[in-house]
């Protein structure tokens, strides 16, 4: 048996370690030797880590926590959770997931004897890579473009890096895309870059127009945008963008760009430009907008639109 901790916000590295353990079962009884659990009660959580698999050889077992570090267990359940984990059959492999928000800047409290009795274990912490780093950044994608047989000069990877940003799986559903682009050579070029993956700068500028009341422009540039990406694609950016705002004008008035920039690994000339663009725009109507565009998704996921394409439009510029 293994016990794994996984937490922090890269959820997509987080995924793919999930997935490579998940490599370790037998393909043909996955749904009996898989299972993921959100949150269970705690009489139902010990009952699962003392499971005892079958006939169907491994059985993987990943439970959703993050909620687990905002309570408090009593001492007898901390000391009842490890007798589990310490005991629990040889074919059970145990992942606690604890996913924190993208740029949120939240972390485990590691007072939490929860958290010390998970990192007894193989704890491991899983970071978003800041964006400043962009050494990292490249080094990451020319890793996962040689997975894809891609072949990336280091302009086209500095190209890549600087038009999508940090976001590791917008980075690789992009490295996806240019698979298709480069089939059969796999050379990857810039101008293919350029030509067929989203830019932070096009976002940017469709965000400027929209903090700026023009709207007519707003919307010239999203239609651009949306032709080089799917409707849905656009929401994990524009999420990111607009909780950064949230975060930059809630904190702004207690916090230096210098302070803000430590916080959210942001540059600090950024901030400051991003700040002075928010000048006219209020909390609440960045927090609508965010609530707006979570309604908005769930409604396209979920079937309840008809038109996703009219629903995020009429979101954004409504």
């Amino acid at each position: 048996m293994a016990i794994y901790f996984f937490y922090g916000e890269e959820d997509y590295n987080i995924e793919h370690e999930i997935d490579t353990l998940k490599q370790g079962l037998d393909k043909n009884f996955l749904d009996m030797s898989y299972k993921v659990y959100d949150h269970p009660k705690f009489v139902d959580l010990i009952s699962i880590l003392r499971s005892q698999p079958l006939m169907f050889g491994k059985m993987l077992v990943v439970i959703k926590s993050v909620n687990y570090f905002s309570k408090t267990f009593e001492d007898k359940e901390i000391k009842e959770i490890a007798s589990a984990l310490e005991n629990n059959n040889e074919n059970l492999d145990v992942v606690f997931v604890a996913e924190l928000p993208r740029d949120g800047r939240k972390k485990l409290d590691s007072r939490k004897k929860f958290f010390k009795l998970l990192s007894k274990f193989n704890a491991k912490n899983f970071p978003l890579i800041p964006s400043y780093k962009t050494a990292e950044l490249e080094g990451w994608v020319k890793k996962q473009a040689s997975s894809k047989k891609l072949k990336m000069t280091q302009p086209a990877i500095t190209t890549l890096v600087n038009q999508v940003g940090n976001n590791l799986r917008q980075l690789d559903r992009e490295l996806d895309k240019l698979q298709l682009v480069a089939y059969p050579d796999n050379i990857v070029t810039p101008e293919m870059i350029k030509e067929n993956c989203i830019s932070n700068e096009d976002l940017f500028v469709m965000t400027d127009y929209l903090l700026a009341g023009e709207k007519d422009k707003a919307l010239q540039e999203y239609r651009k945008i949306t032709q080089k990406k799917h409707y849905l694609e656009l929401f994990g950016a524009l999420h990111t963008i607009v909780r950064r705002w949230i975060i930059y004008k809630a904190k702004s008035a207690k916090m230096s760009a210098t302070e803000l920039s430590r916080l959210t690994g942001t540059h600090e000339y950024v901030i400051k430009i991003t700040l002075q663009k928010l000048k006219n725009t209020s909390l609440k109507e960045l927090v609508k907008l965010k609530n707006n565009l979570t309604e908005a998704e769930f409604r396209i996921k979920s079937g309840k639109s008809l038109t996703p394409e009219d629903e995020l439009e009429r979101v954004i510029f409504s």
